[in-house]
């Protein structure tokens, strides 16, 4: 899952940077949409920034990594394409073996040609226990890597597993520089040469990342010469600085990109996402760990209002990882608001109201805190709704505002309005945030989810390639998780952007819970031309 969006950005799956440029900004977006200047660069606020830009540990592994290519890439609907092989890839062997044809001519951004090494340098790399990558676990299948020549690259796997070609938009860093550096210290991290249609000009910690186009790319030079990612971490400041013209788009919850429905200059973006708000309840908390407080959580809380009221119907309820119009959702899995059931739960489990109407059984009083990120006007929101209906059958939750620093040392026993969703294949976002073996490893399992039935289900799905048995999977998966809800899962919100309409070919992609640098309507920017 990745309780925040930055994963401490897992930053991975930012996976893709984009921005370039300018950046004296004072008015930054006078020499994008504005008329006075020429529209060749851009500036975007988003929220976070990832911590590094290597591939090696996990920068770009989920495609859109504009300083860098995979194998393969998604289209706007979300359609494996190919980009560094020049075809998708030859499967046989029963699932077992991928040979992908590579694409002549390429060079990296330094000018050292592209070849099967620096694929066979990636995957070897991230599967070595000493690559501080967090998401390993999502390359298990991976048997071994090689080279034919210089242009060709075979993958084996230890089972047929079934979405591994959509692993392979995973961005291709350079052997040449990296293996003479120390993986996860080395200045790669923070200055990536890479295939991409950009290249790093800048990246102030904090501040914003700049980029430049790429005049060496295989696929042209974008007419988009500079883009600039500005981070800026408070929603209301980042709707304040598009609206005074320093920026050129912002990706904004809804409340605040409804302020901008008025200006002809401007246009809004909605990406359909697999986004999703959740409150982690941990194990390891003697309230928040009760099946029957946490059945009982997952009956008082009211999603409708949720999205009603907090999204501005700009969502759905949430009652898995897993949305509601996805084909593998488990019909049957949605929890109806039932603040009277709730109460039931809660009185048959022993938990009695006190004097003050919060409930205690046997002396523990049924309270917790639940932190939020600051400046998230969505977590902050979204938390006080739940502590709001916990109150209702008289759960005490207690919210708390904070940094990640803050949160994750106390994950373990405090409950977290946490972040998650990606596209595709269930086995992405369901093994990382269920699967019992990962609980504590950093923002996976994040509640320290344990359950027997579960963990079987989350390996039996990945290792066949059988639909039949797969879906029969996932089904179970979410029909358990229904039973124990280790998670009170909210809503699944749609993502929303306001831009300066000043370009042609802006559009959006599913997206996943990570988003601002890899995703939004700039995902494709290296295609944008100015309007005339």
């Amino acid at each position: 899952m990745a309780a925040r969006s930055v994963r401490r950005a897992t930053a991975a799956t930012l996976g893709g940077a984009l921005a370039l440029a300018v950046a004296a900004c004072t008015n930054p977006g006078s020499t994008a949409g504005g008329s006075g200047g020429p529209r060749d660069s851009a500036v975007v606020g988003i929220a976070y920034e990832p911590e590094t830009l290597s591939p090696l540990l996990g920068y770009g592994k989920d495609g859109n990594s504009k300083i860098f290519d995979g194998l393969l890439a998604f289209d706007a609907d979300m359609r494996l394409k190919p980009a560094l092989a020049v075809r998708l890839p030859r499967v046989g062997d029963g699932g077992l073996t991928y040979t992908y044809t590579l694409r002549k001519g390429v060079t990296f951004s330094d000018g050292v040609p592209f070849t099967a090494k620096d694929v066979v340098h990636t995957y070897r790399t991230i599967l070595d226990p000493r690559t501080n990558n967090p998401s390993r676990t999502e390359l298990d299948a991976l048997k071994s890597v090689e080279a034919v020549g210089d242009g060709t690259v075979v993958f084996r796997l230890k089972y047929p597993y079934a979405p591994f070609a959509q692993r392979t938009v995973h961005a291709i860093a350079p052997e040449h520089v990296t293996a003479k550096q120390d993986v996860n210290t080395g200045a790669f991290t923070d200055e990536p040469i890479g295939t991409g249609p950009y290249v790093l000009t800048g990246w102030s910690k904090g501040e914003k990342l700049t980029f430049a186009a790429n005049p060496r790319h295989w696929n042209g030079a974008p007419a988009v010469k500079r883009f600039t990612m500005a981070i800026i971490k408070d929603d209301d400041v980042r709707a304040t600085r598009l609206r005074a013209g320093d920026l050129d788009g912002a990706v904004l919850p809804p409340a605040l990109a409804a302020g901008f429905k008025g200006d002809r200059s401007k246009k809004t973006w909605t990406a359909k996402t697999f986004d999703y708000r959740t409150v982690t309840l941990p194990t390891h908390n003697p309230v928040a760990g009760d099946t029957a407080v946490r059945r009982a959580l997952d009956l008082a809380v009211d999603r409708q209002a949720m999205v009603d009221k907090i999204l501005e119907g700009a969502g759905k309820p949430a009652y898995g990882p897993v949305p509601t119009d996805s084909p593998w959702f488990a019909k049957g899995t949605e929890r109806r608001h039932d603040l009277a059931g709730a109460r039931k739960i809660l009185d048959e489990a022993g938990w009695k109201p006190g004097p003050d109407g919060i409930r205690v059984r046997n002396g523990v009083r049924a309270a917790f805190p639940l932190w939020y990120l600051s400046g998230d006007k969505l977590r902050q929101d979204h938390a006080l709704a739940y502590a709001s209906d916990a109150k209702k059958a008289g759960l005490d939750i207690t919210t708390r505002a904070g940094t990640w620093e803050v949160i994750e040392p106390r994950m373990k026993t405090d409950a977290v309005l946490a972040g998650g969703g990606s596209p595709g294949d269930p086995d992405f976002d369901q093994y990382l945030l269920l699967k019992s073996t990962l609980a504590g490893d950093g923002f996976h399992n994040m509640a320290r989810y344990d359950d027997p039935t579960v963990d079987r289900a989350l390996e039996d799905g990945r290792r066949t390639d059988d639909p039949g048995k797969r879906r029969a999977a996932y089904d179970t998966v979410q029909r358990e998780l229904a039973k124990n809800p280790g998670y009170t899962f909210l809503t699944h919100i749609d993502h929303l952007y306001v831009m300066n309409d000043a370009w042609d070919g802006p559009g959006t992609q599913t997206e996943p819970h990570d988003h601002g640098l890899a995703s939004g309507p700039w995902w494709n920017v290296e295609d944008w031309k100015p309007k005339k």
